[in-house]
């Protein structure tokens, strides 16, 4: 469009907005209606590890959602000298899943536990045996689960239990719902229904009565809701928390609030079956959507849907750039003791692709990124590490290379499982996130793990906010009868080009040679935690 059509698009409320909280950043994405983002804002955040619990406040979600739209609002400003009022429909995303439970009045009642914390081991455990179906440590009705274990009090005051989209979008607009792709990893879907697996839910419940609980599961859980149903529309309070400034209308649609996994998948046109994404920053998870049903329970695989309600195998790693991010901003404090300045995006891209010049395997290094705990290879707790033998090459090219394939060696455990265990069979995987934003190393690296082609799109670098944000396009401009596989395919994704790296046979080689090395020297990384603390 051009710029004198983008800007009556604004003035019109012919636009679409999508806002999503990653784990590191809170962004959102301004999209016309041919689906170009035509504006951004973002917050940087951080979390914390308080009394043993990784969280966020509460005060630090409102402050970073002001602040972030109020730098999406500048840039509207900026660039149209126009300001932001009017928005077709808005999207809400957050990373996947926690535990949010609210008391009658709305208060919260425990700190955020955000899908960082591995506490939960004995009711996941617990769960999977009575379900028959995996219950991962992350997923809400583990850490409800848990709670009730531990006989915490808090417990019997529960009157709503949501995740962090859900929590923002209730507040948006006083609705109690949840799109079906973050409902899943809250509890087990029924993807026939499109609703909690209503089996489950009588087991739970009879574990409940027996606990003497005072609530039935069910009455505390969100309403879950498939993409293109309406949920609702920005309250006057809603607009207010949203935008301080008074500026914004109230009176806007909300499309179903989702998890940063189904925005993922919405973002790189991956929603039908045979198809799969991965997204990697400060976490890693593949999504693959099946055409028929595991053959039986993967503690390593998670079950969930697509925002449309489509089975979704699911590798997730709670450890990917972030260790890997530390050893790159070392750097750039050498670089700064030097007295050379040097930006963050040279850095990272020039440490990055000189990992390329590595030796396929990583001259014999081994490293953990594990800042936290990883379910898949059965860690609480994380210790970084970095380990060579004195026969190890090590230079900076290795160095990298071997950071690089320790941000993959949990997620490729788990996908050993889909691809050699279960046969699962896909077309194409497409990436995004922070991991492939230095053009060819990420897929690269990718691809030697995974051992299939690895495309990015233009789009990647908008990620989640952008696919959060059609979500929100797709809440209004979608025809009777259409569903999202369809819109996706033929409205959004029909002219996106797409950048794509088949594996190169020495570098799956050399990745199966650290992963050789990463599985055997666990038992260095279980000592560290055992012995470091």
């Amino acid at each position: 469009m051009e710029h004198k059509q983008i800007t009556e698009a604004i003035n019109n409320g012919k636009t679409f907005l999508g806002i999503e909280f990653g784990s590191t950043r809170i962004k959102a994405v301004l999209i016309d209606e041919n689906h170009s983002p035509i504006a951004s804002g973002g917050y940087d955040w951080e979390n914390q590890y308080e009394n043993g619990i990784w969280t966020y406040s509460l005060d630090a979600v409102w402050t970073g959602l002001q602040d972030c739209f109020d730098d999406l609002s500048k840039d509207v400003l900026e660039k149209y000298d126009t300001k932001l009022k009017k928005i077709g429909a808005i999207g809400i995303s957050g990373m996947m899943h926690g535990y949010l439970p609210l008391d009658h009045d709305g208060n919260l009642l425990t700190p955020f536990r955000t899908w960082r914390n591995t506490m939960t081991g004995q009711a996941s455990q617990a769960l999977m045996d009575l379900f028959e179906f995996n219950i991962p440590q992350r997923w809400s009705i583990a850490h409800l689960y848990q709670a009730i274990l531990n006989g915490e009090a808090h417990v019997n005051e529960i009157s709503y239990l949501t995740t962090l989209a859900g929590y923002v979008h209730w507040k948006l607009t006083g609705q109690k719902v949840l799109g079906i792709g973050e409902a899943s990893g809250m509890f087990p879907i029924d993807s026939l229904t499109n609703t909690y697996d209503q089996g489950m839910l009588e087991k739970i419940t009879e574990k409940l009565i027996v606990a003497e609980i005072p609530w039935k599961l069910e009455d505390i859980l969100p309403t879950v809701l498939v993409a293109g149903e309406n949920a609702g529309v920005l309250t006057p309070e809603g607009a207010k928390l949203l935008d301080p400034s008074g500026e914004l209308q109230p009176g806007i649609p909300l499309c179903p609030p989702e998890g940063d996994a189904g925005t993922g998948m919405v973002a790189t046109n991956s929603v039908a079956a045979r198809t799969g994404n991965v997204s990697a920053g400060t976490s890693v998870f593949a999504m693959i959507v099946l055409e028929k049903a595991l053959s039986k329970v993967y503690p390593e695989i998670d079950m969930v849907t697509t925002p449309s309600g489509k089975p979704v195998a699911m590798v997730h790693s709670n450890n990917c750039t972030s260790d890997l991010n530390a050893w790159v901003e070392l750097f750039g404090e050498f670089s700064q003791l030097m007295g050379m300045e040097v930006n963050q995006t040279n850095l990272f891209g020039t440490l990055y692709k000189h990992a390329l010049q590595g030796d396929p395997d990583a001259g014999g290094l081994l490293a953990y990124n594990t800042v936290s705990g990883e379910h898949i290879t059965h860690l609480e707790e994380g210790r970084p590490l970095f380990v060579r033998t004195p026969k190890s090459r090590f230079t900076l090219a290795n160095f990298m290379r071997v950071h690089l394939f320790s941000a993959l060696g949990a997620l490729k455990i788990g996908l050993d499982i889909l691809f050699d265990g279960e046969q699962v069979e896909i077309d194409k995987i497409l990436g995004h996130g922070g991991f492939f934003k230095t053009e060819e190393v990420g897929q690269r690296m990718m691809a030697a793990a995974m051992n299939v082609s690895v495309s990015v799109m233009e789009t990647a670098g908008e990620g989640g906010a952008w696919g959060m944000a059609l979500l929100a396009a797709f809440l209004k401009q979608k025809v009777e009868s259409e569903n999202l596989e369809n819109y996706l395919v033929d409205k959004v994704f029909a002219s996106q080009q797409e950048i794509n790296i088949e594996p190169d046979p020495a570098d799956v080689a050399g990745f199966e040679a650290f992963m050789t090395r990463y599985i055997n020297g666990l038992d260095i990384e279980r000592k560290a935690v055992e012995v470091l603390r």
